[in-house]
């Protein structure tokens, strides 16, 4: 029986990436040999390595002066990376959700950080506004989607000051200027592709200005001479990586699953919004495409019956983080609008029999 999994992350992926894969393991492009056999420098894997690298520049319309890079160590790394890396004098956070504040708290270690905004206050459930950039920092770093609160910056600013984000749950969502930005960064795990992996792509012109004595392996300036393969990269994160960009692609890019998941959040917010036993958890203006987070408005009544309603469905990942409650679907590049229609077929059932 099919599953709808609305989990946020790791993520669903689409199903015939999943077959690819699988595929793959036993054996790679008929070569015989198991893609977690070959060596990452084989020609087989160095060209799954440029081909993925190519199809980011492709799919975000990236000019010569960005790099593409896969890592390791998660976006919890690289809240240490970008400050090692960029951070000479001090840099500007905004504070909009829990991945955020870690952020702040990792790059505080490194160097001089003014916070120029937070939703903390209450509870993250808005994205801050209306915060000026100071002219003197050196970076000014931003969460584009907050996955644990349903919250998504719908504008950037429009400043001369390097844009650095997190896009870890809404990349390749929505068609955006992504040359803007003088950093992006991203676990795969949550929309491009299996856990094991981050994307990060950065502006080379940015790179070696804190005259720090970096480990190589924080250093980005080594990954890009090194092509992404400073060190032995994870090579089936990598290569599942890859198909699900390939599939991206064949859906007509960027701005073809913007259509999609624009149709799949309106079908599940409107529901919400419409069925009195549920409500939303965040403003209205500053919700998300990727993460609906929402609770019931009766739990001691209806919780229990909702909760099964679910299991029956074959529905599954869709309780809220822990420290939120409620519930959250995560309706990602590849979860299908028939999944969305049946979590919305099961709210409706539940205020039927209410």
């Amino acid at each position: 029986m099919k599953k709808y999994n609305f989990s946020a992350g790791p993520s669903t992926l689409p199903e015939e990436v999943l077959q690819q894969a699988a595929e793959a393991v036993l054996n790679l492009n008929n070569s015989g040999t198991s893609l977690i056999e070959i060596s990452h420098r084989s020609k087989d894997f160095i060209a799954i390595m440029d081909e993925a690298r190519s199809l980011v520049k492709k799919l975000m319309k990236l000019d010569d002066n960005h790099e593409v890079l896969y890592l390791q160590g998660g976006a919890s790394l690289q809240f240490s990376m970008i400050p090692y890396n960029l951070l000479k004098n001090k840099a500007a956070y905004i504070d909009s959700g829990n991945f955020a504040s870690s952020a702040i708290k990792e790059a505080k270690k490194i160097g001089s950080i003014e916070v120029l905004a937070s939703s903390k206050d209450d509870k993250y459930t808005y994205i801050p506004k209306n915060f000026e950039i100071p002219k003197d920092v050196d970076y000014l770093h931003l969460t584009s989607n907050n996955t644990v609160y349903g919250t998504e910056l719908k504008e950037f600013p429009e400043t001369d000051v390097p844009l650095v984000c997190d896009m870890s749950s809404d990349i390749l969502s929505r068609d955006i200027d992504f040359n803007k930005f003088g950093l992006i960064y991203a676990g795969a795990q949550k929309n491009i592709g299996p856990a094991g992996v981050t994307l990060v792509i950065v502006n080379k012109n940015l790179l070696g200005k804190t005259n720090r004595n970096l480990p190589s392996y924080l250093d980005y300036q080594v990954h890009i001479e090194k092509e992404s393969m400073a060190n032995t990269p994870p090579v089936f994160a990598v290569y599942a990586t890859l198909l699900n960009l390939r599939w991206l692609d064949k859906q007509g890019g960027v701005s073809e699953i913007e259509k999609k998941n624009r149709e799949k959040a309106a079908l599940l917010y409107g529901e919400i919004d419409r069925n009195p036993l549920f409500r939303g958890v965040c403003v209205e203006e500053d919700r998300s495409l990727m993460n609906a987070c929402f609770f019931l408005n009766d739990e001691a009544t209806y919780k229990a019956k909702f909760d099964e309603l679910v299991k029956q469905a074959n529905i599954i990942g869709i309780n809220g983080y822990r420290t939120v409650g409620g519930y959250r679907a995560s309706i990602y590049n590849a979860m299908p609008l028939e999944g969305v229609q049946t979590l919305v077929n099961v709210m409706k059932e539940l205020e039927k029999i209410a």
